[in-house]
């Protein structure tokens, strides 16, 4: 049963998930605009509404996964501060698991055949990180898990400014050499929920490389509520309000085939970079445009059935708990698929989850985390309990977000079943993980 929150105290919860993650909350508390109103539309708008889902009380059906219910003006003086000496609490993250160091690097890329859809006179551009295994990574410095700018800008959107909080380092060495001993890399494009960083995605991503994973996380630019590109340059969500969510998936589909094509030209030997940036040693050695696949958390997760659809270089993909939209999940798929969903969220409630089923002609398979909350899927699982001293969350405000299961556990889960349906598809290397329960993950159950 869902309890709809009093006022005061969903304040207090669009404060604590902010910047990065309150697509979930209004998933959470199951209200959008359009449900409100009490309209339907066969054309679902970016707020989340689907007619196939009309329940104003679905916890899972996110309106915005990064944008705060009640936003603060940020001032510049919150955004240059990002430089000041450490605060008083230091937030750390899951480190990776497999047996590889890490080495990431970050791309900006130009689109000069699109402009952009939300900027008028714009080429399309993104930022990208690549996340790779790596060697030798003494004196490469660690990767911030977000740039100064745009994570001062992320503070702020959460009512919290860096002199409070300090953003972790991630394991990623920044241009360390590719380990190319292991050959050419299988690719993973990851995108992030709506108006949400690719940051978001890091704690999965970084795990994934020291597994021997090239992973690609996308900013979808002013659909993310900051981006920051050379220069010190933040972009941030432009985004008209009444925006469709299916448009919002083409414009996502049609930046991961680009982010695609910019591989190959690594993997040729050119440098897509629009200021020609220094790439890591052996990286154009190292990646296999054979083998690629997809994850994305949220509405991230309803683009990657958007982009196999538009590109079949993608050859298996993952929705960690997102709604589809649009006419894609309609039309049959011939390739591997996961879903992934939430304890509150499966194809049993979802109708847009019942369609793609339907519809997916090669392997699938459908498991569900028990105890875990939408927001679980996203780093706002490890970061958001260690700020709740500051946010002034309770425990149980806590877990009405983030679901009863303790949050390493959920990001370890996570990590180990997206990897054994990835080395099953992509390296071949079948687990018995996904043939059905597993005494070590009794919290993962499988929807038949």
């Amino acid at each position: 049963m869902t309890h709809r929150r009093p006022r005061h105290r969903r304040r207090v919860i669009a404060r604590a998930v902010g910047s990065a993650g309150a697509l979930a909350v209004a998933l959470a508390m199951g209200m959008t605009p359009a449900m409100a109103a009490g309209k339907t539309s066969d054309k679902p708008s970016a707020t989340g509404f689907s007619a196939d889902q009309p329940d104003r009380n679905t916890p899972w059906a996110p309106e915005n996964d990064e944008a705060p219910l009640h936003h603060k003006p940020i001032h510049p003086e919150a955004l240059t501060s990002a430089r000041t000496a450490p605060s008083g609490l230091q937030l750390n993250m899951p480190a990776p698991t497999g047996q590889h160091s890490v080495g990431m690097v970050g791309l900006h890329l130009v689109d000069t055949s699109r402009t952009d859809p939300y900027v008028s006179g714009k080429r399309r551009e993104l930022m990208v990180s690549l996340w790779y295994p790596a060697t030798a990574t003494s004196g490469h410095y660690q990767a911030p898990w977000m740039p100064s700018i745009s994570g001062a800008h992320f503070l702020a959107s959460r009512g919290l400014s860096p002199q409070q909080v300090t953003l972790p380092k991630t394991a990623g060495r920044v241009l360390a050499p590719v380990k190319t001993t292991l050959g050419k890399l299988p690719v993973l494009l990851y995108s992030t929920g709506l108006h949400s960083d690719r940051a978001m995605g890091t704690a999965l991503a970084q795990d994934l490389a020291s597994r021997g994973y090239l992973v690609v996380t996308v900013d979808h630019t002013h659909d993310a509520n900051e981006v920051q590109f050379p220069g010190n340059r933040l972009e941030v969500n432009s985004m008209p309000s009444g925006a469709h969510s299916s448009d919002t998936l083409k414009v996502r589909a049609a930046d991961i085939r680009f982010v695609i094509n910019a591989l190959g030209k690594i993997s040729s030997g050119g440098n897509p970079d629009a200021g020609h940036a220094t790439l890591p040693s052996g990286l154009s050695k190292s990646v296999d445009t054979s083998r690629i696949g997809m994850f994305g958390w949220s509405l991230g997760g309803a683009a990657v059935d958007t982009a196999m659809q538009l590109d079949h270089r993608i050859a298996a993909g993952a929705n960690l708990d997102g709604q589809f939209f649009g006419t894609a999940p309609s039309k049959d798929l011939d390739r591997p698929f996961m879903l992934f969903s939430s304890g509150y969220h499966n194809r049993n409630n979802d109708g847009s989850w019942r369609t793609l089923w339907s519809h997916l002609k090669g392997y699938r398979v459908d498991i569900k985390l028990q105890g875990a909350a939408h927001l679980s899927f996203s780093d706002n699982e490890w970061m958001v309990p260690q700020e709740a001293g500051l946010l002034g969350l309770s425990q149980a405000q806590l877990q009405q977000q983030y679901g009863t299961i303790d949050p390493n556990r959920a990001v370890q889960i996570q990590r180990v079943y997206l990897a054994a349906f990835f080395d099953q598809e992509l390296r071949h290397k079948h687990s018995t993980l996904l043939d059905g329960p597993a005494n070590k993950y009794p919290e993962i159950s499988f929807v038949r």
